[in-house]
């Protein structure tokens, strides 16, 4: 391993991987960047790691669990200690646009984000009146809908909303089409062809991927050639399908060949877990069911994974009730003659951007071994952090085969 000092970091890794400025140094220091080169097409790009294991971990599943101990003579002790103490990040540089994103996030910000809301239907109206209310880290919520007419309603009446505190609330403005990415959170609410009421459609989620898709690419595009260096938080359904082909659109030149110059595959993160957290709790205490260790999985539509426990209490057959529970949470509120949007708005959506900026763990689909996943993560200095915990084999059985449903999915 070669050290060397640069721009405030000490990176670590083989001599090509290593940039030419800077200062070749005998001990590593904190922060320590890992600097490698993997396959972009299902690699991660930035994450963090708190044990030196982690680094040469495959990318798995497996992620979700505590990484096995490896014992290695060749490693430096004072490397060992060095992340078990402080941590560390890894960075691919496979993309070309790694050291640029690291740079950028040296200084992670607390407050005083900006915020850019796409589409002002039902799901970003609610969107936006739970950041407008909660979100006391944000400076400013930019807004944008091709019916200017809504533009300038939420604008006007948003901006009258007093305070209950004294505590200036986000201001609201509307966002010029070529200032979409001048921000820090990117936040995609915008859908097309959502069946209707009576469609009778069982999987809403999958009749809308293709169309959203076709929207979606244009902006994937505009990121890319905005250089953006912020979060694209993918909102509209099937959240986890259409965060992956973000991620591939924004990484495509102008003739479509993959060149992984576009944007990590932490900068995608998609937004539909939470609601299905929320369901499954609502459900569990309706049953009776002790839903304190509870955890949801996977995507939110039919592949998702409820479990009664992650660990050693985990219940199959009650996991599957709570399951099936969870799942048609949205067809009893279509029974009723609604839409389903005000929970998914605030749960999935609201609630988890905020625990995003605040940089807590939080319910959304992450890069993981060529497809984004559900699960809990959080945003840190040294990258996206996966939360890792004993999950017990029979459960970890169940995300293998939910993931593997995720993995054949044909994305052309």
């Amino acid at each position: 391993m070669i050290y060397k000092s640069w721009q405030g970091f000490c990176l670590c890794g083989k001599e090509d991987c290593l940039p030419q400025e800077g200062e070749t140094v005998s001990s590593p220091f904190s922060p320590l960047i890992f600097l490698v080169r993997r396959d972009p097409s299902t690699s991660r790009g930035f994450f963090a790691i708190s044990r030196l294991e982690e680094l040469w971990e495959g990318e798995s599943i497996h992620c979700l669990r505590p990484c096995e101990e490896i014992r290695s003579q060749s490693v430096p002790g004072e490397l060992t200690e060095l992340v078990q103490t402080h941590g560390a990040g890894v960075l691919n540089l496979s993309f070309s646009r790694a050291l640029s994103w690291l740079l950028a996030h040296k200084e992670p910000k607390k407050r005083g984000f900006r915020v850019t809301l796409v589409g002002l239907g039902d799901v970003g109206g609610t969107v936006l009146m739970g950041l407008k209310l909660l979100g006391r880290e944000i400076d400013e919520i930019a807004i944008y809908d091709p019916n200017q007419a809504q533009c300038a309603r939420y604008e006007m009446e948003l901006n009258q909303v007093l305070s209950p505190d004294g505590v200036p609330l986000p201001k609201v403005t509307i966002c010029p089409e070529d200032a979409l990415f001048q921000c820090d959170l990117f936040a995609f609410t915008a859908s097309r062809g959502v069946p209707g009421l009576e469609s009778g459609v069982k999987d809403v989620r999958m009749a809308q991927f293709e169309a959203n898709r076709q929207m979606l690419d244009r902006y994937a595009r505009q990121a890319r050639e905005a250089k953006f260096q912020g979060i694209f938080c993918q909102i509209s359904d099937p959240v986890d399908l259409l965060s992956r082909s973000v991620f591939l659109a924004s990484n495509r030149d102008e003739a479509g060949t993959e060149d992984f110059a576009g944007l990590l595959p932490e900068q995608v993160q998609g937004f539909g877990l939470g609601v299905m957290a929320a369901r499954a709790a609502y459900f569990a205490k309706q049953e009776r069911i002790d839903f304190s260790q509870g955890r949801v999985y996977g995507p939110h539509g039919q592949d998702l994974v409820v479990a009664n426990r992650w660990d050693t209490g985990y219940d199959a057959t009650l996991s599957a009730h709570l399951t099936q529970l969870t799942r048609e949470a949205n067809l009893r509120v279509r029974d009723l003659g609604f839409k389903p949007y005000i929970a998914p708005g605030l749960s999935s959506a609201a609630i988890s951007l905020l625990q995003l900026l605040r940089g807590e763990n939080h319910y959304g689909a992450v890069p993981l071994d060529g497809t984004y996943f559900g699960c809990r993560s959080r945003y840190t200095s040294q990258g996206l952090a996966i939360v890792r915990e004993e999950i017990c084999a029979d459960l970890m059985t169940r995300l293998e085969v939910t993931h593997q449903q995720l993995r054949g999915f044909d994305f052309e």
